[in-house]
């Protein structure tokens, strides 16, 4: 059953490894993925790449899981909130690793309850320390590093649907 979507953003990837992680797409979706590579020009010498899917409530963590492997990768996988349940947003970085944060419906980060008292626990009244925590918290590194990738222009986007044809 199809009941969840999201995009799938390749925003740097070695050409010599393109054909890869293509293949551990369409592993982790169960359909043959052939993405339109594009040239990076914000990166001479890697490509980039953007598919939409369609597929279970967590197919974007099993993406995320799958593309692990891939350390030389820059990558976001969303799975957009539904009814009965929040959005997801997956972020990597060869530098940072990777990043995880639930979205609302417009996209915005949203960090629980339990994240902001740590973080507070953690600042014990310092507010630079406070404010590094909060930027963690929402992934501003992650942001701050994917913000030069995400100004190029986007690649045609190749819709996937879970268990259905590539299209």
């Amino acid at each position: 059953m199809s009941d969840a979507h999201g995009v799938i953003l390749i925003h740097s990837c070695p050409p010599a490894l393109a054909q890869h992680v293509a293949w551990t797409l369409s592993s982790a979706l169960g359909v043959p993925v052939r993405p339109l590579w594009t040239d990076q020009t914000a990166a001479p010498g890697v490509v980039r790449t953007e598919l939409s899917w369609e597929g279970e409530t967590g197919t974007a963590a099993k993406i995320a899981s799958a593309m692990l492997g891939w350390s030389d990768v820059r990558f976001e996988i969303t799975e957009d909130t539904a009814a009965g349940r929040d959005g997801v947003r997956y972020v990597h970085t060869p530098a940072l690793g990777i990043f995880y944060t639930m979205i609302d419906a417009a996209g915005n980060a949203v960090v629980n309850e339990d994240r902001v008292r740590y973080a507070m626990e953690i600042a014990d009244g310092d507010i630079t320390e406070l404010e590094r925590e909060l930027r963690l918290a929402l992934g501003s590194a992650w942001d701050e590093e994917l913000e030069p990738y995400r100004a190029t222009q986007f690649a045609e986007v190749v819709p996937l649907r879970q268990g259905s044809r590539a299209v």
